[in-house]
């Protein structure tokens, strides 16, 4: 093996670990804020996690370039209708917490 394949082996795979990291990362972000906006509507957050709708790239507010991960999770009021939310990160950042019924931003 050459090194220059065995450098780009281990370069591919630094930057598959950190995607990874970071995914995971981002998540438990999204859940935490999805459990809490959850408990502060007085809801139940159904199956406790999220799942990833979409994933692009986009420029924070400092302008600097960014993961963006739109979340979707389900909820209920009365425990036998669901209804969806989403939670919009930029970076490991809520930027948008969607419940139908109105729209919630999480600082």
């Amino acid at each position: 093996m050459s090194f220059s394949f065995l450098l780009g082996f281990f370069a591919l795979s630094g930057i598959g670990l950190w995607f990874w990291r970071d995914s995971l990362g981002a998540r438990e972000h999204a859940c935490a804020a999805s459990a809490r906006a959850c408990q502060q509507s007085q809801v139940q957050l159904l199956d406790d996690t999220v799942a990833l709708e979409r994933l692009w790239w986009r420029r924070d507010r400092d302008g600097r370039l960014k993961l963006e991960r739109l979340y979707l999770f389900e909820f209920s009021d009365t425990g036998q209708h669901r209804r969806i939310g989403s939670v919009l990160l930029v970076g490991w950042r809520v930027e948008v917490l969607h419940m139908e019924g109105g729209d919630l931003l999480v600082p």
